[in-house]
């Protein structure tokens, strides 16, 4: 069996980080696997799988990802592969648009990592939406909410829908050596850490906001880069909190850091299933979420939830947990079952039943 995954790029993210763990584990069961990304950079996500992986890692152009002449570098691909997995848009098009135009059998699996999406709301763009996805071989949901939004948006056949949560390798989160407090701050400050992109979904201003609210040896840690970084380091100095924060840009030790830390972090408007959730729990600490879709479905009972960009709520939960040793251990054994569920060996599992179930309708 030769697959084929497809994304825009190997920049940070929650799709780019599925790819950079599940190739390797992908091999090491068997299954050809390559990548090709739309966007040719040699970004740490993109070193680190080239180290890692016996099989092809391509990248088809330096220029933007929305050129529409991408659609014609894909077609060859698509005689090379048994299977074509896609993920993200603009991929979704051009992988679609190249099995149409050259007439391809090759089946293809998309992967929706959104809840939504602003083309599901402008009436000609969900139309053409639409009609892309009913093109699909198979379409992978990766939580509840993505599933019920997404059949609601295409209205196709629900045996073209497989539900897979996305997974994380959880020994490697709670298995790692915890970075060192004094590399940051003070051995004894509490360190409150956020790894996300800078994205407005992402929220970081919420947290930073909370600081005000909580006593100086409170420190912050952001992990991650992205459109908006600039301005959060803006309104870190309008605070007066540039010594409680401090951001680390794009890192390779997030394990360590997330062992290191006190208090796991992540203030999203909305999510599909984030890894990072995922990754916070395995850490062994209290992993905290804005009450919005998408993480609301994985971390209530397990972690606990703030309402959306309420500063406030969110440093008196804080507050809580720091004084109550047994409450702050509680959640976090809770959070460490919860990450269990969502182990990388078992997407892989369902994911290669997925791809042999595929072939074998393809040879009907």
């Amino acid at each position: 069996m030769k697959v084929l995954q497809v994304i825009n790029s190997l920049h940070t993210g929650g799709a780019e980080k599925l790819i950079l763990d599940s190739v390797p584990l992908y091999q090491k069961k068997g299954i050809m696997m390559d990548v090709l990304t739309l966007k040719k950079d040699k970004t740490s996500f993109y070193n680190s799988l080239k180290q890692q992986t016996k099989d092809k890692l391509k990248g088809l152009t330096v220029d933007s990802v929305y050129n529409p002449f991408l659609v014609f570098k894909i077609i060859p691909y698509l005689k090379q592969y048994d299977i074509i997995h896609a993920h993200l848009f603009p991929t979704l098009y051009w992988v679609v648009l190249a099995k149409v135009i050259s007439g391809s059998q090759t089946p293809i699996i998309y992967t929706e990592h959104n809840t939504h999406n602003k083309r599901r709301t402008h009436f000609l763009l969900k139309r053409i939406d639409q009609l892309i996805y009913k093109r699909l071989t198979k379409i992978v949901t990766i939580a509840d909410e993505v599933d019920i939004n997404l059949k609601k948006h295409i209205k196709a056949d629900s045996k073209k829908f497989r539900l897979i949560h996305n997974g994380v390798a959880v020994d490697n989160i709670s298995r790692a050596i915890p970075a060192n407090k004094d590399d940051f701050f003070k051995g004894s400050d509490h360190i409150i850490t956020q790894v996300s992109s800078f994205r407005a979904q992402k929220d970081q201003s919420t947290v930073i906001r909370m600081l005000h609210h909580l006593p100086s040896h409170f420190k912050l840690l952001l992990v991650g880069e992205g459109p908006l970084r600039n301005d959060c380091e803006d309104l870190v100095i309008k605070l007066n909190l540039s010594n409680r924060v401090q951001f680390l840009g794009l890192r390779n030790d997030i394990p360590q850091i997330l062992k290191m830390s006190d208090f796991i972090i992540l203030s999203s408007h909305h999510e599909g299933l984030s890894l990072s959730s995922i990754e916070g729990m395995a850490s062994g600490k209290p992993f905290i979420a804005s009450d919005v879709a998408g993480l609301r479905e994985i971390v209530k009972d397990y972690g606990l939830l703030f309402p959306e960009g309420d500063e406030r709520k969110l440093a008196e939960i804080i507050l809580r947990l720091a004084d109550d040793p047994i409450e702050y251990s509680l959640v976090s054994n809770r959070g460490v079952h919860r990450a269990e569920n969502f182990n990388i060996d078992k997407m892989i599992s369902k994911y290669i039943t997925l791809y042999q179930d595929v072939l074998k309708e393809t040879k009907k």
